[in-house]
């Protein structure tokens, strides 16, 4: 299984070019979440419409290159949809048992969810009154995932799952950091059922596919900007011959539009997308927000509202924040060498 470099880029516009139209936007969220309550976006125009480039802002320059060349496969290669929706699933953040069954009411139709647990400052017990409460209020029909983000090491994610299985979990996303631990653990819990996910394993790392080369995971969750747009995605997820489940990064509308792209072609039958996080703000950049509804999400490219980009507008300090960002990781992309691609074809005037 070869490795794939998922930052490698193609044709990399002229800064000017990303810059003539690019609009820094923070959108308040209704709950915390990944530790933050105001997401950080830059949105800019390509020829084939709208893109997002908004890696975290713990990310450095390197790690934000994939990011960038999403946007840029997204804004200026025309990509062809392979549904017209896509099912997505209800994101439950580490909240109080009490709370969820509300929380679950802003993702009408969902019949899936993923449940965040391991939030520093909580303990087990909270993250198995949360899954059950999870599974009360969507019975027993549901699919129900967990998501660690890496933060249990080998013994708690043993002890953690013990008590979490009889929940009849889907899988367990990132239960431990590394792909060795994440390979030992799936040998460990072999007996409960429960299948086990990676994704920072995949969409952190060097090398995409080590985690699927290790027999590490059984299924793969992936993102489309920091794998380096829907081309590149698509590329991993192909050679690594696992099922896969595409999620968000907290985007906005328009980021959500770039993973709707790449459900629709690469999505494993039967699992949800990670894309119906729309719902987690209070404001969007487009009066036609990415939610859901009856459980999907519509794939389709997001055209802003300019009234609604100039109202979530960031300040103008973290507005020139973003943008010496975006030079200093165009520069960086720009001196890779540039990888071979088919011609596109001629963008629509």
């Amino acid at each position: 299984m070869p490795a794939v470099n998922p930052t490698a880029p193609a044709v990399v516009p002229d800064l000017p070019d990303l810059l003539a139209t690019a609009r820094v936007v923070a959108l308040p969220m209704r709950v915390r979440f990944r530790g933050i309550t105001v997401r950080e976006a830059l949105v800019l125009r390509g020829p084939e419409g709208w893109t997002e480039f908004s890696p975290f802002v713990e990310y450095d320059d390197g790690e934000a290159t994939a990011w960038l060349r999403a946007a840029i496969d997204f804004g200026w290669t025309r990509h062809e949809p392979g549904a017209d929706s896509v099912p997505v699933n209800a994101t439950v953040p580490a909240i109080a048992a009490e709370d969820v069954a509300d929380l679950l009411r802003r993702y009408p139709g969902c019949t899936t969810a993923k449940v965040k647990v391991a939030e520093p400052g909580t303990g087990i017990e909270d993250d198995v009154a949360r899954v059950a409460a999870v599974r009360r209020a969507m019975g027993d029909d549901a699919e129900v995932r967990i998501d660690a983000n890496g933060l249990w090491d080998l013994e708690q994610a043993t002890a953690a799952l013990e008590r979490l299985a009889p929940f009849r979990l889907q899988y367990a996303e990132q239960p431990v950091a590394t792909v060795a631990d994440l390979a030992a653990l799936r040998t460990r819990i072999a007996g409960l059922g429960v299948r086990i996910a990676a994704d920072e394993s995949v969409r952190k790392a060097s090398d995409p596919l080590a985690v699927a080369r290790a027999g590490a995971a059984d299924v793969l969750v992936v993102k489309a900007q920091p794998l380096g747009g829907v081309t590149a995605a698509q590329a991993v997820i192909a050679e690594a011959g696992l099922p896969c489940v595409v999620s968000s990064a907290i985007d906005t509308s328009i980021g959500l539009g770039m993973g709707a792209f790449l459900a629709s072609r690469a999505m494993a039958p039967g699992y949800a997308a990670g894309l119906g996080t729309a719902a987690m703000f209070t404001g969007d950049v487009t009066a036609d927000p990415l939610l859901p509804v009856g459980g999907r999400i519509a794939v389709r490219r997001v055209e802003p509202d300019p009234d609604l980009l100039d109202r979530w507008a960031a300040s103008p300090e973290r507005t020139a924040w973003w943008l010496a960002r975006l030079g200093r990781v165009h520069a960086l992309l720009a001196a890779r060498p540039a990888r071979p691609t088919r011609p596109t074809r001629p963008t629509r005037p």
